[in-house]
């Protein structure tokens, strides 16, 4: 058995990476159902990381339903090729297209669970959000921490709309959504660009708090276009493609989504 691992380059989403290649030798047919995994200290090695790093991976790997696991043997790879839980796998997402019907489907169910926020959400749901903005205001534009505020936000909201699946699932693509840029690394920085997004977040609270069902649906519209203009997807971005481009890696130039 011969796998094509390389080292993978450093980031915030190392184990992301690493799971990735992993999930891609399997794709490939490289490793094979029934198939043992390398140890983790020779994963590590391989791919120049840390033991937890590959833990982590492995966890992944393990909760997508693509590898098994026993105390004292090892991982084996899983006996089916359909995973019991949907995967987005991170290679998939540096195409551009892939990217952009991530950001599609995120934005149909944004606009719904605004709405359906604006009509069930608690005193406590409007408290969250409030603290997810304030973790905003408090980071840097654009930084991790950044990120991690506004995916909370995001989170609050589906969490108000007092639908498990809507809320974890909402989670699971915003997520991708939110790796995909880190990983990215390009990153833009800007005084203006902090102020837009902060207020398109803080539109959408005002319209949940005031139970304002259109209201809601269309500052989350408005904010989810703005969101996509700062990723590098454009109005032109949504019409099928009608030639192939060069045949180098497509990438989405990503910049900051809120």
């Amino acid at each position: 058995m011969t796998l094509k691992l390389d080292k993978v380059n450093r980031g915030p989403h190392l184990s992301t990476l690493v799971a990735s290649s992993i999930s891609r030798e399997i794709a490939q047919g490289r490793l094979k159902p029934g198939d043992q995994l390398p140890t983790e200290q020779a994963l590590a090695t391989t791919f120049g990381v840390s033991r937890n790093v590959v833990r982590e991976a492995i966890a992944r790997l393990r909760s997508e339903g693509r590898i098994w696991s026993q105390q004292g043997r090892g991982a084996f790879v899983a006996e089916t090729n359909n995973p019991t839980v949907l995967t987005i796998d991170h290679e998939t997402l540096q195409r551009a297209d892939s990217f952009r019907n991530l950001f599609e489907l995120r934005g149909i169910l944004e606009v719904q669970a605004a709405a359906l926020a604006a009509t069930r959400r608690t005193d406590a749901d409007l408290t969250a959000m409030g603290e997810a903005l304030a973790g905003m205001r408090a980071a840097p534009y654009g930084s991790v921490a950044w990120l991690r505020s506004d995916l909370e936000f995001h989170r609050t909201v589906a969490e108000a709309t007092r639908n498990s699946y809507m809320g974890q699932f909402l989670v699971f693509v915003s997520e991708r959504v939110r790796e995909s840029i880190l990983a990215a690394g390009n990153q833009q920085k800007s005084d203006d660009m902090a102020r837009i997004t902060l207020g398109e977040h803080e539109r959408i609270l005002v319209a949940i708090r005031a139970k304002d069902v259109e209201a809601a649906q269309t500052a989350m519209r408005d904010h989810l276009a703005g969101a996509a203009l700062r990723v590098g997807l454009h109005a032109n971005d949504a019409e099928p493609e009608s030639a192939p481009r060069p045949a180098r890696k497509q990438a989405v130039h990503r910049k900051v989504v809120g």
